[in-house]
């Protein structure tokens, strides 16, 4: 196919994802410098369409971006008034008591947020700043010059038809095209995932490792809700061979956020995380809460949990990657918003002072260094151990040694008896061969408490236009039916929270079916699958889930 000729406009910086890395870059850019063009795109249909999160918010990124957030109205309305920890058992639950608790597990200060509500007041003071937001537009394709370095990407490009050729009113979309390139698409962004490999990027950092995070939105009965109550649980229904745990969280007007997070390192490829959820809201105290009330929104999303050794090299020729996309949440506290909004603003601290030097399309490594030690990095190192700790020794034996090697480094300065532990294997290869596993019988939801896949998905308000290629991309197309179902049984099927993958009998056999239209881009089939065989791209701009207030 010949080379697509595009229309070009050239800005100061572009910044790809209206998250809250990539709005934190943005402010900080215009209060810099008022007269620097800066450009974000988003490829949700409005800002926050697909943000996903928790959330409690660790204030201290905004409090470093925008002091007086309280009086411009940011939407920080629930502190959290009382936590709890619970070790959960199939009919019960053990309270773990809070003085327990490393100190940077309490939650004073903190808030119950709609994450997605953030963005868009974050959005909003972007713009009053001169700041060009565009939602609705992917960046597909990151655009190089002559010596390999970033100088911008492609983004708006609409009309392919599904082999990917152009098709009656295609688009071309336009190349934006900066002095530097700042990447926030969130966790295992497409384009950060090629930037990390083009640049190698990864060479000195360990595995990154994953969660996949599940969650509703439930009304509950007012007797049922107690805003600003925070929940955590470990334990039942994943038990204590495989990690992850719960949340639930009492925002304002008797709504309730529950969520459940998977680590992706599980060993038996009959495991369902859409299905450990599901049973989780059966257990009696999460049974109490919800009954009565009634599920209004789902998503899902995966979670970064390598830490501070699985950050990679985050400058690379022409831009930085910032936030979620380099990895920045904080495992035991589940919070990284907080690191993405610092991330952001040192990204943009960066790029203006190359800038003011009359500087472009370089290696920003100051941003690096300034990431890796200030309150990005230092969130980070006291918490190092706690992901490899729980896959060595489960949830519970990582949950003492991770509380111990907390307390240790909080009374000892940071140092750490352990140093710093490796993480081993990636999420894809600690899967095992299925002969070594039985399948698992979840329960049929019940349409009450629990919901099959499809259901819920439709409570996220997700659209694909059908026409356009799949954006699910199969390196090997045989792979699926010849390796992953002997082998694996395709545990496609059971990890995508979804039900985008299935297998179907057809005439000659089974075959792999994708069902793109109903991805909620989680990214979990890009990380997951064993054979490393998916590659999530992104779809035509504004496709995708559509959530109100996640």
């Amino acid at each position: 196919m010949a080379e697509i000729e595009r229309e070009a406009m050239e800005v100061d910086v572009v910044i790809v994802g209206a998250g809250p890395a990539g709005l934190s870059a943005a402010i900080r850019l215009k209060q810099l410098d008022e007269d620097l063009m800066v450009v974000v795109l988003e490829k949700g249909s409005e800002v926050g369409a697909h943000i996903l999160s928790g959330a409690v918010l660790d204030p201290s990124g905004l409090d470093a971006l925008i002091p007086d957030w309280k009086e411009k109205g940011a939407p920080l309305n629930v502190p959290v008034k009382k936590d709890n920890f619970y070790i959960f058992g199939e009919g019960g639950q053990m309270k773990i008591p809070n003085f327990l608790m490393p100190p940077l597990m309490n939650n004073h200060g903190n808030y119950i947020v709609s994450m997605g509500n953030v963005c868009r007041w974050m959005a909003e003071q972007a713009e009053a700043l001169g700041v060009e937001v565009y939602p609705g537009m992917a960046a597909s394709e990151l655009v190089y010059d002559d010596n390999g370095a970033v100088k911008g990407v492609v983004a708006g490009e609409f009309g392919k038809n599904p082999d990917g050729t152009p098709g009656e009113g295609y688009e071309p979309g336009m190349e934006l095209l900066a002095k530097y390139t700042i990447i926030s698409e969130g966790v295992r962004g497409s384009l950060a995932k090629e930037l990390i490999a083009k640049n190698d990027l990864a060479k000195d950092s360990d595995e990154p490792k994953f969660g996949i995070g599940m969650k509703e939105i439930w009304e509950v009965n007012p007797e049922n809700h107690n805003e600003g109550e925070v929940t955590h649980s470990l334990g039942w229904p994943l038990g204590f061979k495989n990690g992850g745990g719960s949340f639930l969280y009492h925002i304002d007007n008797n709504q309730v956020y529950v969520g459940y997070i998977v680590d992706l390192n599980y060993k038996n490829p009959y495991l369902s995380p859409y299905q450990e959820f599901q049973r989780f809201k059966h257990h009696p105290r999460v049974k109490q809460v919800l009954e009565g009330g009634k599920r209004v929104a789902y998503g899902a999303r995966a979670v970064t949990k390598g830490g501070f050794q699985s950050i990679p090299d985050t400058a690379f020729p022409g831009g930085v990657i910032a936030g979620c996309s380099a990895g920045l949440v904080n495992l035991p506290r589940i919070k990284g918003n907080h690191n993405a909004m610092h991330s952001g603003r040192q990204a943009a601290e960066a790029a203006y002072e190359a800038i003011k030097a009359g500087r472009s399309g370089d290696t920003l490594s100051e941003y690096d260094a300034a990431l890796k030690s200030g309150p990005v990095g230092k969130d980070l190192k006291r918490v190092r151990n706690v992901a490899p700790l729980n896959a060595r020794f489960g949830p519970a034996g990582g949950m003492a040694l991770g509380g111990f090697d907390m307390w240790f480094q909080t009374l000892f300065g940071g140092f750490s008896l352990f140093g710093t532990l490796k993480h081993g294997k990636n999420d894809a290869q600690a899967t095992e061969k299925a002969d070594k596993h039985k399948p698992i019988d979840y329960p049929k939801p019940d349409g009450v408490l629990s919901f099959d896949r499809l259901t819920n998905v439709s409570f996220s308000n997700t659209n694909h236009e059908e026409s356009q290629p799949c954006h699910l991309k199969l390196k090997d197309p045989s792979i699926p039916i010849d390796v992953n179902l002997p082998q694996f049984a395709e545990p496609a099927q059971r990890y995508c929270p979804a039900g985008v993958y299935e297998v179907v009998e057809g005439d000659n056999g089974p075959k792999f079916q994708i069902n793109f239209q109903n991805c909620v881009h989680c990214k979990t089939c890009d990380i997951k699958d064993p054979s490393q065989n998916i590659n999530w791209t992104v779809p035509q701009g504004g496709d995708g889930p559509n959530y109100p207030n996640m």
